[in-house]
């Protein structure tokens, strides 16, 4: 460790020459790997290309450390997924209700989803997706090395994924996601080929959408670009260091491209791929459905009086609100978060950032408040179906899913509903 970091200072005193740099050589457990070099600004960046599958490329990156070659290690982690691999008790330290009131709920089950395809993956292979960027991470720290987490949260990488999806492709994903936490089945041969040369993030939303430019684009180029700025950073921060970037595969030839040819600050670019997706314009669907109900109201009482008008509105509440309780029910719902999600099925589709899912969800954390043993087991649980039934925190999430898409079959079958008594009224 001591002559890491005596190697480190040497380099920082004074950055050599580029022709010095291109002539350090190559650690031979990298040889046979993918790999790429760049050499910027006086620093010297290797990037070894892993295949998140593969004990070969733990094995790459522990013999890669091993030679002592390398003053920074830089990981395509973020912080949070940082902590999910080396740190297990992370997840019990969360505050779900504050995360449920802010939004997240959706996110914390892509996240158990993501986390269960892993799974899937790392029992058929007999190895855990992405053990070889743990493998770097504490590689780094037991050897004294700083250690840089480049990749952009996985939850804003998300949502800006979805900002960009159509209503069939946010679908496709929301129906996947919830699929990939109820069904446990093997991972094609095909996804794991994939997944060997490409992205665990982008593999295994493809397997919730399927392939997309969009997912593409959010999933790997802008990820690519933000990871080659939060490298020049990194060198920045160590004039004339030699930065070993343990990636995945698919990264390699992107990220070269954009560490290369790369302008401006780094901090503007990670600035700006950072931003939160801008909101959509005007709420069209909310808009649409109060004016339908407005109209069928409207229409109702011209054609019997304010009881005709009344009765359509009176279709609407019953019927949307049965599809969030029934949603509520399935989910184990306790009677209170039952009521709650009848109560806001019918109100909440009529504002675009209220949800069903999210009452009945903070009902249901409130009367059945999770414990530190519900955190702890909560991976464990989630293995099998029935778990997400005993587990009061995947029950909670499992919660905010079925109600939303009660209140969603609701809303198409109210719709339907009062369309053909519109229809009937008209014809008679």
């Amino acid at each position: 460790m001591n002559k890491a970091i005596e190697h480190r200072n040497l380099r920082s005193s004074s950055a050599p020459p580029e022709s010095d740099l291109n002539d350090t050589p190559l650690p031979a457990a990298l040889a046979t790997e993918p790999h790429a070099l760049v050499e910027r600004d006086g620093v010297r960046y290797t990037l070894l290309g892993t295949a998140h599958v593969s004990k070969a490329s733990v094995q790459a990156v522990e013999a890669a450390l091993a030679s002592d070659a390398f003053d920074v290690v830089a990981v395509e982690l973020d912080p949070a997924r940082h902590r999910a691999l080396t740190d297990p008790d992370a997840l019990a330290r969360l505050d779900l209700v504050q995360a449920i009131k802010d939004g997240k709920a959706g996110l914390l089950a892509a996240s158990l989803a993501l986390a269960a395809y892993q799974r899937r993956l790392a029992e058929q292979l007999g190895v855990e997706p992405g053990a070889e960027l743990k493998a770097a991470a504490l590689g780094a720290s037991a050897r004294g090395l700083p250690l840089a987490l480049i990749d952009r949260d996985v939850g804003l990488s998300f949502r800006r994924a979805w900002g960009r999806l159509g209503c069939w492709k946010r679908a496709l994903l929301g129906s996947g996601i919830l699929a990939s936490l109820l069904v446990d089945e093997q991972v094609e041969e095909t996804a794991i080929e994939a997944l060997k040369h490409g992205d665990v993030l982008q593999s295994s939303f493809a397997e919730f959408a399927g392939q997309s430019p969009v997912l593409h684009e959010a999933l790997i180029a802008e990820r690519d670009r933000y990871m080659a700025a939060k490298l020049r950073e990194a060198g920045a921060a160590h004039p004339g260091a030699h930065v070993l970037a343990v990636v995945g595969a698919g990264h390699l030839a992107g990220l070269k491209a954009a560490l290369e040819s790369g302008g401006g600050e780094p901090a503007t670019e990670i600035a700006a791929l950072e931003r939160p997706p801008a909101a959509d314009g005007l709420p069209w669907f909310s808009i649409v459905l109060v004016a339908f109900l407005l109209g069928g109201f409207a229409w109702g009482w011209h054609q019997g009086g304010i009881e005709t008008g009344g009765m359509v509105l009176l279709h609407w509440a019953l019927v949307t609100a049965a599809g969030g309780a029934l949603g509520c029910l399935a989910a184990g719902g306790h009677p209170l978060s039952i009521l709650a999600a009848a109560l806001a099925s019918p109100i909440t589709p009529l504002h675009p950032a209220l949800g069903s899912g999210t009452f009945s969800a903070l009902v249901e954390a409130w009367v059945r408040k999770p414990g530190y043993a519900d955190f702890l087991a909560l991976r464990d649980d989630t293995r099998r179906l029935g778990g997400w039934w005993r587990n009061r925190v995947a029950r909670i999430l499992l919660n905010f899913f079925l109600t939303s898409l009660g209140t969603v079959l609701g809303i198409w079958l109210a719709g339907a509903g009062i369309l053909a008594r519109l229809l009937e009224g008209g014809g008679a």
